[in-house]
Formats: structure tokens, sequence, C-alpha cells
């Protein structure tokens, strides 16, 4: 075959290349079949002649014809046999290639789709296992696809509104000071500088969640022993609560196992956690605990559990599938009174998860929460 042969066939669809090859894999065995059948038949059709002759058979004047009348009818039955079974195997070939095509066709039309904005298409099964693995991974891809797209808009959308609060008072307060219709008092600018601080506080936040998810955010693992930190942070923290507050304990073995930990972000987690349920919890008691789990049906792996546990307002069943997402309140109105930016909880998840370990979630609405997560052993 020459080179343009080459490159016409290189041009041609799929579908025309698998019904080509076909055929050229059909006409290959046609031919074989016809050349060997061309020169072995008459061969095998004298030597059986000769067999007969042996066994008395006379046919020495009649040898003659019945070759010439084997060959005749050998001939026309091979050449409609090859007619015949060219036509049904070109029919099949190009039938197959049709079935097999289909999908890539249909995997075609809904990237293009996809491309255009429509995330809701999706492949339907298919009779070739190959092709039906195919259209299951894209199928799960384009599940993926538009989760990360729900996301992202939910993500613009959150984070709109939370910038709007804090440039409206920012806004009002400016211009009240530049018509002088208000007084440039201490207070006003304390207010001004809280609002200001919110907004710093929520561009770190999201600039850490950021760097966190891309997996750009530096995490150093280091055998650590967390005992020192746990007690440091319950000193750190007892000096925030009220006469009439909740009431701070600390609840592990004074020696615990050494864990595989980067012992910064594991405070930057309990640190969250820890000011989550004082904000949250007005009486009672919030308790840190530190247990090993080394052996038991339930452990996979050795590794060190930490809980923050209070008896404050709690979460409703319904909302504890959405405790880890950006921006999400179980009362929106949470952060115009405490400053929080919603997104410090997806922030402590990712660092654990980034450690190697998992973070958890119980609570009960009017009992309290209680939020754990573990790190392995060294």
């Amino acid at each position: 075959m020459s080179k343009a042969s080459l490159r016409r066939m290189k041009s041609l669809p799929l579908a025309s290349r698998l019904f080509f090859s076909h055929l050229m894999v059909m006409i290959v065995g046609v031919m074989s079949l016809v050349i060997i059948g061309k020169l072995s038949s008459p061969r095998f059709f004298v030597l059986h002649l000769r067999q007969l002759e042996g066994q008395g058979v006379t046919l020495r004047y009649a040898r003659t014809y019945l070759i010439d009348g084997f060959e005749t009818a050998w001939n026309r039955s091979t050449f409609w046999s090859v007619i015949v079974g060219t036509t049904a195997a070109g029919g099949l070939s190009y039938w197959v290639s049709r079935r097999i095509v289909q999908p890539l066709t249909q995997i075609e039309q809904i990237t293009q789709k996809f491309a255009a904005g429509q995330l809701d298409e999706r492949l339907p099964p298919s009779e070739i296992p190959e092709i039906n693995q195919l259209a299951h991974s894209f199928n799960r891809m384009a599940v993926s696809l538009e989760d990360v797209e729900h996301r992202r808009r939910d993500l613009v959308s959150d984070l709109t509104h939370e910038l709007r609060t804090p440039l409206t008072v920012l806004r009002g307060y400016l211009e009240e000071l530049a018509e002088a219709r208000i007084e440039p008092t201490p207070a006003v600018y304390q207010r001004l500088a809280k609002e200001t601080r919110r907004l710093e506080r929520l561009i770190n936040d999201l600039q850490e969640l950021s760097k966190a998810e891309a997996g750009y955010l530096p995490i150093k693992v280091e055998p650590a022993n967390l005992r020192p930190l746990l007690e440091s942070l319950v000193e750190k923290f007892a000096d925030q609560l009220l006469e009439d507050g909740p009431e701070l304990r600390l609840e592990c073995p004074v020696q615990l196992p050494t864990v595989l930990a980067d012992i910064d972000r594991v405070e930057q987690v309990l640190v969250n956690l820890l000011g989550n349920a004082l904000i949250y919890t007005e009486w009672g008691s919030i308790t840190i605990r530190a247990w090993a789990e080394t052996e038991g049906a339930k452990a996979i792996a050795p590794r060190l559990w930490i809980s923050v546990t209070d008896t404050g307002i709690g979460v409703a069943p319904e909302d504890l599938p959405h405790v880890f997402e950006r921006f999400w309140r179980a009362e929106k109105s949470r952060n115009q009174h405490t400053g929080g930016t919603g997104i410090g909880l997806a922030i402590s998840q990712r660092l654990i998860e980034l450690q190697g370990g998992q973070i958890e979630v119980e609570s009960e609405l009017g009992v309290g929460s209680t939020f754990r997560f573990y790190l392995p052993l060294a």
C-alpha cells in the first residue's frame, strides 16, 4: 500500500476504518480459501478416482469428463459462495462498525454540550464492556464537574454575601462622616476598625482554605507529643472564661503516645474548635479529651483521638452534613454577633486530612456538640 493510500486511510472516520479493516480481513480469508481450494481440490479428486480404480471401478474413458465436470462445478459454486459471503460479511462489518462507533459519537455530542454549559447530560450504558466502562467513567467525571460548578456558584454567592455586610457598614459610616452627620468619635473609628479586621480575616481565611484545598499549604509532619499543647491551650482559653461561664476541662492520660503531625496546624485546628465552643456555650462545660486507639475491630491503624465536647446550643440533625462546608451556619445571623467567617471548620477539616487524619462531629440541638479528630501514631 502506498504512502498516499495510507494518508487517505488515516483521514477516514473511525467507522470507515473499522469497515475497511473487516473487509480486508474477509478478502484475505476468501482469497486464501479460493487459492488453496483451486490448487488442492483437483489433486484430491484425482487421488480419489485412483482409489476407485484400484477397487475395480473402470473410469478410464470417463476420468477426463469427471475432472472437467468437477472443476466446472467447483468454479461455479466458489463464484457464488464468494459473492454471497462477501455481501453478508460486508453488511455485517458495516453493522458492527456502526454499533461500535455510535457510543463514541454520543460522547462527542455530550462533550460539546458540556462545553456549552449543559452539565446534566449523561451517557447511556453500552453493550460493549469497554465502551460501557468508558461511559461509566465519563458519567462520574460529569457528576464531579457538575458538583464543582455548583460549589463554584455557591462560593461566589456566599463570598458576595460575606463581603457585602462589612463593606456596607464601612460605606455608611464613611458617608456619614464625610457629610458631618455624625461625630468622629473613638467609638465610630473602633467600629470601622472592627469591620476592616473582619474583611482582613475573611481574606486570610479564604487564602488559607484555597492553599489547603490546592495542596500548597506547607505541612511539616514529624513525631510530636501533644500533651504540652493541650495543657497550654486549656490555660490560654481558661483566661477568657467568665465566672458564670462554662468550665474548661482537660481529660487525657499523663503520657500520650507520639503522633505524626504538624503541631502548629494541630494547634490551629484546636484553637478554632475551642473558639467555636466558647462562642456558643454559655454555661456547663467544655471538655478536651485525648485517647489512643491501638486495637479493636474499628481500629484500621493505631491512632490518637482528640475531641472537644461542649454543652452549647448544638446543631440540628439535618444540618450536620453541612457543618464542614464553606460559609455554612445553622443560623445565618451568627456571624453578625461573632465576627466569624464561616470557613474555619472547612479549613480545619482540610488541615487534618493533610496530616493523614479525619475529623467528625456529633451534635444534638440544645444539648451540645462533640468535634473529634484522629492523627496517626508515630
